[in-house]
């Protein structure tokens, strides 16, 4: 209770003190109205942002009774494709069988069960831990894995284990790792230029996908995502911004977007790196398009969420996400329900 007490003060505290705030009556005449027309008590009106002055078309947005019935819709999802989008391991083994360019698997676990090259190796010890991941390193000529949980959503379950810092890293994240499952997967090297925005994260494009009932493709958006304050992660729900991209140039788009419950921030330029956003080219942005367009033929899941890495030679897929979080995408591509496609997705959902 305590802490969505503290949640509901600190979204109130980024209202109040929001330069960009539209007048008290003038909120008040929309969000009532945004509640009349969507059937729900406005909470998206104000953690979308829609309270802002630059938002007129406020009744193009998504509610949440809307956001459910397309993540929920069994129309546009089904259960095959949605369990081998959310089982990370079970992802990364079906994308690396049909050869796509995915972040490389080393090892993986189901708790205290090991797997490397198909062979266990049962870890009851931290000094048992170490070794594996040291073998690692020295197998594979690497100086860190990333693991995540086969599960796990929004950033969380993620760590970035080192050789330089191993004893410490195991130490702390011994019990979190053999209590759980985990993929282990190379570090992907990430483009110099994406680099020059943000390096200690790997920043990814999310692309949103649609399957329309003629077995037409579509990219619905598209944005990007940097960590931010020396985070190695880029998801919005942890904290990281999000820039809106052009999906026919392939570049940045304005300033940024941050979600309310970390400040929702709109900046012009990255804070570590003072790189301006708008106009930013991105590297292999039509190759990620290419990507993700080929990714639907082999999940042909209707509606999907992908994030897309840009390594040095190319896009690199690091996942994709049948429930997809639609907050972010509407906030960024300035209300949905603006692009025809969508109101059709409403209707069949």
């Amino acid at each position: 209770m305590k802490k969505k007490l503290n949640l509901f003060i600190r979204r109130v505290s980024v209202i109040i003190n929001d330069e960009n705030r539209k007048s008290i009556s003038r909120i008040l005449k929309e969000s009532l109205h945004f509640w009349i027309v969507k059937k729900e008590i406005p909470y998206f009106y104000f953690g979308k942002f829609l309270y802002r002055k630059d938002v007129s078309n406020y009744k193009d947005y998504l509610s949440s009774k809307e956001v459910d019935k397309i993540t929920l819709s069994k129309k546009l999802h089904r259960i095959q494709f949605s369990k081998l989008l959310r089982n990370k391991l079970s992802f990364a083994l079906f994308m690396e069988e049909n050869n796509f360019p995915v972040p490389q698997l080393v090892s993986y676990n189901h708790k205290n069960q090991f797997y490397l090259n198909s062979k266990p190796t049962k870890i009851d010890s931290e000094e048992k831990l170490l070794q594996f991941f040291e073998s690692q390193f020295n197998l594979n000529e690497i100086n860190g894995l990333f693991l995540k949980s086969t599960t796990g959503m929004g950033g969380k379950g993620c760590f970035l284990i080192n050789r330089n810092n191993l004893h410490n890293q195991v130490t702390k994240y011994y019990k979190e790792i053999v209590n759980d499952d985990f993929v282990h997967q190379k570090i992907i090297v990430q483009h110099p230029k994406i680099n020059m925005i943000y390096q200690h994260s790997i920043n990814t494009i999310r692309f949103t996908t649609y399957i329309d009932k003629n077995g037409e493709k579509h990219i619905l958006s598209a944005f990007m995502r940097f960590g931010s304050g020396g985070s190695f992660i880029d998801n919005s729900s942890a904290g990281g911004i999000c820039v809106s991209v052009d999906l026919k140039e392939g570049k940045l788009k304005g300033k940024s977007h941050q979600l309310m419950k970390h400040g929702g921030k709109q900046l012009i330029k990255h804070p570590d790196s003072n790189i301006i956003f708008n106009d930013f080219q991105i590297p292999y942005f039509e190759e990620s398009k290419e990507l993700v367009l080929t990714a639907i033929t082999l999940i042909p899941d209707r509606i999907i969420g992908w994030d897309i890495a840009i390594g040095k030679k190319g896009p690199i897929l690091v996942e994709g996400n049948d429930n997809n979080s639609l907050i972010t995408p509407d906030i960024i591509y300035g209300g949905y329900l603006k692009n025809p496609i969508f109101k059709e997705i409403l209707e069949e959902a």
